[in-house]
């Protein structure tokens, strides 16, 4: 409330100066002090000269204050969000320049060219020329600018590498679920009409697949250097898979399945060290607003190395385990050796 105040308080003074201004301009005009009114523009001219400097040096100082609170100098933890981060830097530069010029020609040409009486104002109604120096450049270099991002889109969205691990991501109001296949390496079937408490992703349990797979809430394992294939669902309304430290994004759409993909290179623990931060972690946001929790719609993704995603993989049960123990009971392993003197004791008996 004090914010709104403060705004509204600052456009009151700035409309009140404004009318101010205004009205003494038409004041001098009606007692013929035009000499008075051409000082005044010739101040206003200055002005913009001075604006356009301390312009540029509040933005220089933004950049220098909040450059280092952004996620660039963290660069991408993802192999594939490095190209992400060379198409950003190289769009920031290329209108960064372009801001910078016309900005500068925007207020030297309002400095240079204010009213003279002995300068006649030139007038032309159209160049074609013109216009197709300024049609033409713009419209190429952003087609060059499409043609690399739509190159990286296809990348990650396209087919995965065949040793990549297949993660199922499920937004809902207002978390995320996951569910990793198991030695099969194959995801059961999933359908809608399945869904119950106890069952909250509606997997089909008919579907052999399914009997191996594991489902965890909010914390995702991921293990460095190996690509992750993420397929992304939605139960309700569209939510959005954001990975801002991997520099990826992806819409859940309720009924249709989407997929990206991406190979984490910094584990989490290496992230700690990197950012001077020892609670740091990998964030899974949703970047589609999607009701009054929206902001709390937050996951964590812990990215270590293989041995430790395989210890913990290993220390996970099946999800079909857990909702139907009695069909699950440990069956006898005849490798084992124990096992295979309790077989022999059992088939002498018969």
């Amino acid at each position: 409330m004090k914010e709104f105040l403060m705004i509204a308080l600052g456009a009151l003074i700035f409309v009140v100066v404004f009318q101010i201004a205004k009205a003494s301009e038409y004041v001098s005009i009606l007692k013929g002090e035009e000499k008075t009114r051409k000082q005044n523009n010739r101040i206003n001219a200055f002005f913009l000269l001075g604006f356009l400097v301390f312009g540029l040096i509040g933005v220089w100082y933004c950049n220098e204050l909040l450059y280092p609170k952004t996620l660039f100098p963290q660069g991408s933890a993802s192999v594939e969000g490095e190209e992400i981060d060379s198409m950003m830097m190289i769009t920031i530069i290329l209108t960064g320049i372009i801001f910078i010029i016309t900005q500068v020609l925007l207020f030297w040409f309002s400095f240079k060219y204010q009213e003279n009486d002995n300068r006649k104002a030139y007038y032309f109604a159209h160049s074609t020329k013109l216009e197709l120096i300024w049609t033409t450049i713009p419209a190429i270099v952003l087609a060059i600018l499409i043609v690399f991002g739509l190159k990286a889109w296809f990348k990650i969205t396209g087919d995965a590498p065949k040793d990549a691990i297949v993660v199922e991501v499920t937004g809902h109001q207002f978390a995320w679920e996951f569910r990793y296949p198991g030695p099969d390496k194959v995801l059961g079937k999933t359908n809608y009409k399945l869904y119950t408490a106890k069952n909250n992703l509606g997997v089909d349990f008919n579907d052999p697949a399914s009997h191996d797979d594991i489902h965890v809430n909010t914390t995702m394992h991921l293990p460095v250097g190996v690509p992750v294939k993420m397929v992304i669902h939605s139960q309700d309304v569209i939510h959005d898979v954001g990975l801002p430290h991997f520099r990826l994004k992806m819409d859940a759409v309720p009924g249709i399945p989407t997929t990206q993909w991406f190979t984490p290179k910094i584990t989490t623990e290496e992230m700690r060290k990197k950012t001077g931060n020892p609670e740091f972690t990998y964030e899974i946001s949703c970047d589609q607003l999607c009701g009054a929790n929206h902001f709390a719609m937050r996951g964590v993704i812990i990215v270590e190395t293989m041995e430790e995603y395989k210890k913990w993989l290993a220390e996970q049960t099946s999800e079909y385990s857990n909702l139907f123990p009695e069909k699950t009971a440990p069956a006898i392993n005849t490798t084992d050796s124990t096992a295979k003197q309790t077989a022999q004791v059992l088939e002498t008996k018969k």
